[in-house]
């Protein structure tokens, strides 16, 4: 493939961009990548968006490069008001109920934000670019799609889909949505499936900044099971950078899979949580932990219902058609993650404590 760019964005509309990748990939377009366009950034701003995650985005760049406008996917004529305010010609949709947990004792909301979300996404692009094709829709989606592996090979962008949790299979059908949009409507859409991701800024709900939560404040660490489920790692700015690959120098109407290429057990990746933790925060000096090291707080405990055995990325086609590699070692951006959430403790007291919804109540309103 040539250096030409396939595809020059002008107005971006970020959905989910005060989620944990979201917000990433915001920063990453205004201060590292030189997109000097649009952002738009919509968002609900349920219990995982939080627009602290972009205060001094907002500061700096508010109204010129940077406008947030507060949503719901689902509804229509909001998303095309959008579209037309702000004249977008580039959607990338990070928008998502994501945790699997959660899908499995509430599926309804992932129904309704994954597919039914994506579907409105894609009626409202469908309208406001008619037959357009200097323009892009990239939906943004996960490995877990593809279900689980055995012990060797990996997923490639041709595997089989075999979702199988509430979660995965509303983003397995949400793939499907975008893809048969592109093939039936020719609606310029392409795909990424990505792996685990971890970084600054993400909702502590999910393994890494739980873990690290919980051992400073003394409390178990709890591991399904054996602990032997394998994933792997990819750093959120290494995924950052993908994506934007994809959507400037991808093709139309292609899946890319985007890894870490970091296969770790979740054991491993917890037991090295705890050792940067006692560089950085040492127990002896942490009066809330009362044991000798972090690492006697992990506690084995039942299984979750489906709980796939080990996901595997090939992102071979990205490296080989776009030149995307991965910068960050593992262990060094675990260590920058560590250190970002030990500087930025007042981010997480809010998102934990509920004071994060009553601000967005006192200064945007009820949820939509």
């Amino acid at each position: 493939m040539d250096s030409r760019r396939v595809h020059t964005p002008s107005s971006v509309l970020v959905t989910g961009g005060a989620g944990f990748i979201g917000a990433n990939f915001i920063r990453y377009l205004l201060d590292t990548a030189g997109f000097d366009g649009r952002v738009v950034n919509l968002d609900k701003l349920t219990y995982a968006g939080n627009l602290k995650s972009l205060v001094d985005v907002q500061e700096r760049l508010g109204g010129k490069s940077y406008f947030f406008e507060r949503g719901d996917i689902c509804d229509y004529e909001r998303v095309l008001e959008i579209f037309n305010t702000h004249a977008v010609d580039t959607v990338v949709h990070f928008a998502a109920e994501s945790h699997v947990d959660r899908s499995i004792y509430g599926p309804k909301d992932f129904i309704e934000t994954n597919v039914n979300g994506t579907f409105t996404l894609l009626e409202a692009a469908r309208r406001a670019w008619g037959e357009r094709k200097d323009v892009r829709f990239h939906h943004v989606s996960t490995d877990e799609v593809y279900g689980s592996l055995a012990e060797t090979g990996s997923f490639t962008e041709t595997s089989p889909y075999d979702p199988h949790s509430p979660y995965s299979a509303s983003k397995a059908a949400s793939d499907h949505l975008a893809r048969a949009y592109s093939h039936t409507y020719g609606l310029p859409v392409s795909i990424s499936n990505c792996s685990n991701n971890y970084g600054p800024y993400q909702f502590p709900e999910k393994l890494i900044p739980l873990m690290l939560l919980n051992a400073l404040e003394g409390k178990p660490l709890p591991v399904y099971g054996d602990g032997g489920n394998v994933r792997d790692w990819l750093y959120v700015e290494d995924h950052c950078e993908a994506v934007w690959k994809v959507v400037t120098e991808g093709s139309a109407g292609e899946t890319y899979n985007i890894g870490g290429e970091c296969e770790k057990r979740n054991t491993d990746v917890v037991g090295e949580l705890c050792d940067v933790l006692e560089e950085l925060s040492p127990v002896r000096e942490n009066p809330s932990v009362k044991v000798d090291s972090y690492r006697e707080l992990i506690t084995f405990v039942a299984d979750r219902p489906g709980h796939d055995r080990r996901y595997a990325i090939d992102c071979e086609k990205i490296k080989s058609e776009l030149g995307w590699q991965r910068r960050h070692e593992f262990s060094d951006a675990l260590r920058s993650t560590v250190r970002w959430y030990l500087e930025n403790k007042e981010w997480t007291a809010d998102v934990r404590s509920g004071e994060y919804l009553r601000w967005v109540e006192k200064n945007y309103g009820a949820r939509p």
